[in-house]
């Protein structure tokens, strides 16, 4: 860690001169929520859109299930979250692509219903601008390299309906690239999957390396020209599962100038939950082949209710969640680590950061631990938005 980071303003907080002793966490909860007030909020993941498409959900209200809505973004402070349009890998060729297309629509009937609370931002500079305007900033990444369905053409229509990111693998192998909770079948990349790299560098996407395999990452990081992310991943030395990274990929992603999002999911951050994570990825393994259309739409709306109809219990806490900020500090650096919840993509956020309302907390516990506010001012979203300007030019 940093000395920087080592020490807040004026010295440690943790240890004022009046007795020594460390000042409770409460003590942090006002001066975090005044920081996140100025900061851009960024999440580089959260997978709210299935909420509109599959449980009908207005965003506008606050909910009392999920994890993210307008509401409770306004109170986590959290101003500019990337929404992922998820397609479970089960939807194979097509069907991938329609069902992109209907995430894409239920996306847009937020903007329509609330124009005056969110908008779509596709450059660093449109972030910049709805966040100064007080209002929710959409970014919009596809989460897994099948939905383009084998054809640069389709990722070029995504583009051209504002999307500006892609993780290049979900829970299992595509055509083009192995995923790290899949038997590698390609030994990382294939010939094309290096040319959607490089598609994607070309149109200004944004390339994203979480759920791929080690090999994948390590392809993608020889082949990019520009800076990466891993919008949703923790520290494999802190929970050893096979989504984290490494030490070696976090000190890689930084020489590629990226930023790792920390994800606060079941057995991302601790150990105690990986069997819950391994449940949730048993179901999307699982393999409807025989199904189409609203029939698969269905198939999907079940298993949405399995992860996501109430939440799991689980071990991890708020301070499990910094010891990987901690962690990714300490490997890679404090400008290439940031948020990347995976709200609503989790059946089990930790205790203590159950929702995205609750945001502040994380942030007192590592002004407790002695971040200073120019260091949290780059995890809570200058990180990302460097990278998102080095990628789309403006």
């Amino acid at each position: 860690m940093s000395a920087a980071t080592k020490q807040g303003a004026g010295g440690n907080p943790n240890h004022p001169d009046t007795n020594g002793e460390p000042l409770p966490l409460e003590h942090f909860m006002s001066p975090a929520q005044k920081l996140m007030a100025n900061a851009l909020g960024i999440d580089s993941h959260i997978d709210t859109v299935q909420r509109v498409l599959v449980m009908g959900e207005d965003l506008g209200e606050r909910w009392n299930v999920g994890h993210v809505d307008l509401p409770r973004l306004r109170e986590g402070r959290m101003h500019a979250p990337f929404f992922a349009l998820w397609v479970p890998a089960y939807f194979p060729g097509a069907e991938a692509v329609r069902r992109t297309l209907d995430l894409r629509d239920a996306m847009q009937t937020v903007f329509d219903a609330h124009g005056d609370q969110i908008e779509l931002a596709t450059t660093a500079v449109d972030i910049e601008r709805i966040v100064h305007a007080k209002k929710i900033s959409a970014f919009l990444t596809i989460e897994g390299g099948h939905q383009i369905d084998d054809d640069l053409r389709v990722l070029h229509m995504y583009y051209r309906l504002g999307v500006r990111s892609m993780t290049l693998t979900h829970a299992r192998n595509n055509n083009w690239a192995d995923s790290s909770t899949d038997t590698p079948v390609h030994n990382g990349l294939t010939d094309f999957g290096k040319d959607v790299v490089r598609e994607m560098n070309r149109m200004g996407m944004v390339v994203d390396v979480s759920h791929v395999s080690d090999k994948t990452f390590y392809d993608a990081l020889a082949v990019t020209s520009k800076p990466v992310i891993a919008s949703h991943s923790s520290m494999r030395a802190v929970s050893n599962i096979s989504r984290n990274m490494t030490d070696d990929m976090l000190r890689a992603l930084a020489a590629n100038g990226g930023v790792v999002g920390i994800n606060f999911g079941e057995g991302f951050v601790n150990q105690k939950d990986a069997a819950v994570l391994n449940a949730a990825i048993a179901i999307e393994a699982s393999n409807p082949s025989v199904l189409t259309g609203k029939a698969l739409d269905n198939y999907a709306a079940l298993d949405a209710e399995k992860l996501f109809g109430k939440r799991a219990n689980v071990a991890a806490t708020v301070q499990d969640v910094a010891n990987h900020i901690d962690h990714a500090v300490r490997i890679a650096g404090i400008d290439h680590v940031g948020i990347g919840s995976d709200f609503d993509g989790v059946a089990g956020p930790p205790n203590g950061l159950e929702d995205v309302s609750r945001m502040p907390a994380l942030t007192a516990v590592l002004l407790q631990r002695g971040y200073s506010a120019s260091d949290l001012m780059k995890i809570l979203g200058e990180n990302h938005l460097r990278v998102i300007r080095a990628v789309t030019g403006r």
